[in-house]
């Protein structure tokens, strides 16, 4: 997706804290809880940026944690959509933060896009099309982008490393 987006923005999740220990709540195979360190040591060079609602001090008391929490937890164990339906019986990663902030808060965390508003001109990005769709492809499908997320004006960034 990084060639199709023009992003350096492959992947992203939600951080949460359990039990002490902060947690990515992520759409990989499957949709899972994964330690933070873990998470980010599967990055590359160990580069990651934290964002948080631009609001956070006042949006996300703890009965909105709960809720962000309980519109993500249906999802937990989902497989990974490799082909970016925007159904729920697969997810992938920016479809899963859209949808736990949407559902758990009414938040729209980015903006949604069809598929044909990406470019699809670069030959790996064809050759991935074609490996996934056949000639079917699915132009109209709504999709959102890591770097949708990553841009949106209801976040704030609290760290990049």
């Amino acid at each position: 997706m990084q060639l199709a987006t023009h992003s350096p923005w492959s992947h992203c999740g939600i951080l949460y804290q359990k039990d002490g220990q902060w947690q990515v709540f992520e759409a990989v195979q499957p949709v899972k809880l994964t330690f933070l360190t873990d998470w980010v040591a599967r990055g590359q060079d160990g580069h990651f940026v934290i964002k948080r609602l631009r609001d956070a001090e006042t949006a996300l008391t703890p009965a909105a944690l709960a809720r962000l929490k309980a519109a993500g937890r249906p999802m937990l164990g989902h497989g990974y959509d490799l082909y970016f339906g925007w159904s729920d019986e697969r997810i992938y990663c920016s479809e899963l933060i859209w949808k736990v902030y949407e559902r758990g808060l009414g938040r729209r965390i980015g903006e949604l896009q069809q598929l044909r508003d990406f470019d699809l001109s670069h030959p790996a990005v064809q050759a991935k099309l074609r490996e996934r769709y056949g000639n079917n492809l699915p132009l109209a499908e709504t999709v959102i982008s890591p770097v949708s997320i990553f841009n949106s004006p209801e976040l704030v960034t609290v760290l990049d490393r």
